[in-house]
């Protein structure tokens, strides 16, 4: 939802955006592909109960499943990023429903990326099941100029294996967009 949200700014506020990142998102073109039933499930399927143990092994299985089969995390790894939100967050059901009707109640962005005139970066995943390829390729479309960046064996996660990826394409992009001038 966060690319989402930047969308939107920098379209609807270009006077407070210096650059554009949209990473795994999607313009809401009510053409394009949904997401796999499976990722949907597994993010909106609850724990079996509210306690911590519960809710780390139903994350875990999530991420699972939404996650990159080019750069997974250890069962280590996952296990402590997963802890680490659910220690840093209260347990509120009812969020993730909330959120996800908020993407799906608002209108697509493809016209309005059109006045987008800051530089723009879109990165997505060649192997994202939650929200498919085609969408960050509908907004990459979106925006003039926009440069997009598909990576195989990415999906809908964040992993430390994908760190340098995002290191290299976010940072490379970023210090192009300082050296140009274009950035305000």
């Amino acid at each position: 939802m966060g690319g989402m949200i930047a969308q939107i700014v920098a379209a609807k506020h270009p006077q407070a955006t210096c650059s554009l990142v949209s990473i795994m998102s999607t313009t809401g073109n009510r053409s394009l592909p949904q997401g796999k039933p499976e990722a949907l499930a597994a993010i909106t399927v609850p724990p079996a109960s509210n306690s911590r143990e519960d809710r780390i092994v139903a994350g875990m299985k999530a991420w699972r499943v939404i996650g990159s089969p080019g750069y997974p995390d250890t069962d280590e790894e996952l296990r402590e990023v997963v802890s680490g939100e659910i220690d840093r967050v209260p347990y509120e059901p009812t969020g993730i429903a909330r959120q996800l009707l908020a993407i799906v109640a608002a209108p697509p962005r493809n016209e309005i990326l059109k006045s987008v005139r800051c530089p723009a970066l879109v990165i997505h995943g060649a192997d994202d099941p939650l929200v498919p390829v085609e969408g960050g390729k509908d907004t990459a479309a979106s925006i003039p100029g926009c440069r997009l960046v598909i990576v195989p064996g990415m999906a809908h996660d964040f992993t430390r294996r994908l760190v340098p990826v995002y290191l290299e394409h976010v940072g490379g992009f970023l210090e192009e967009v300082e050296r140009s001038g274009k950035a305000a």
